[in-house]
């Protein structure tokens, strides 16, 4: 199996496999959630504390988790932190918890969880488990804030509460009901399609430059020998 280096084990997550827009993971809290800014980070935070810890446990007993009770044990192992989460926010943050509701005890069954623990945490060490689970959660935070940014500003000119948009503006109260979330996730991921479309496009031209490059200095080499 190819090593790729911890930085790169980190940064995948954020970018190549970011689990909101590139694996489409986590799309029901993702598009719950997201109402303000302050939401998504809260969401995005709660779930990478379970990502990283969880992974962490899972890579450390890999080797004693029977193969036919994996799934159980993830998950057993997966709520034991989202109950630490659940009543951590009960206790110290009671109105933040009221505005996610049921999605912090959802995290038990989120797929970017279950997914990493499956294909990452159980088949590889505790250092590249927790530099994974950190990665896509920083993934996950940066999608979430940037969904709940766009329609917290758009919905209501605010940011964290701070005005960004001019009195006049008159906000589109469509941002904050659930159509808004399926407008700008969808226009999101348009974007980024379209981004990577263009940098795929634009690396094969220059791999195409290279090759046509190197076979005219072949040729050149060739009639200057005979």
């Amino acid at each position: 199996m190819i090593r790729i280096s911890y930085w790169r084990e980190f940064v995948k997550g954020i970018l190549d496999q970011n689990p909101t827009f590139r694996q489409l993971l986590g799309t029901c809290p993702t598009l719950a959630v997201t109402v303000s800014a302050v939401n998504g980070i809260a969401m995005a935070l709660a779930t990478s504390f379970v990502l990283v810890f969880s992974s962490v446990i899972i890579s450390m007993i890999r080797k004693l988790i029977p193969s036919q009770v994996r799934i159980a044990s993830y998950i057993v192992i997966i709520a034991s932190f989202v109950t630490i989460v659940d009543l951590v926010m009960k206790a110290r943050f009671p109105e933040l918890s009221k505005e996610l509701g049921p999605y912090i005890p959802l995290i038990v069954v989120n797929c970017i969880i279950l997914g990493r623990a499956e294909a990452f945490s159980s088949k590889n060490t505790i250092f590249r488990s927790f530099l994974d689970a950190l990665g896509n959660g920083t993934g996950f935070l940066l999608a979430l804030t940037l969904i709940g940014s766009i329609r917290e500003l758009i919905g209501s000119g605010k940011i964290f509460n701070f005005g960004i948009l001019p009195a006049e503006f008159n906000p589109w109260l469509v941002m904050i009901l659930p159509a808004g979330a399926f407008i700008t996730y969808g226009l999101l991921l348009a974007s980024i399609n379209q981004i990577s479309i263009r940098k795929k496009r634009i690396k094969k031209e220059k791999m195409i430059e290279e090759i046509i490059g190197k076979k005219k200095e072949s040729v050149l080499l060739s009639e200057v020998a005979s």
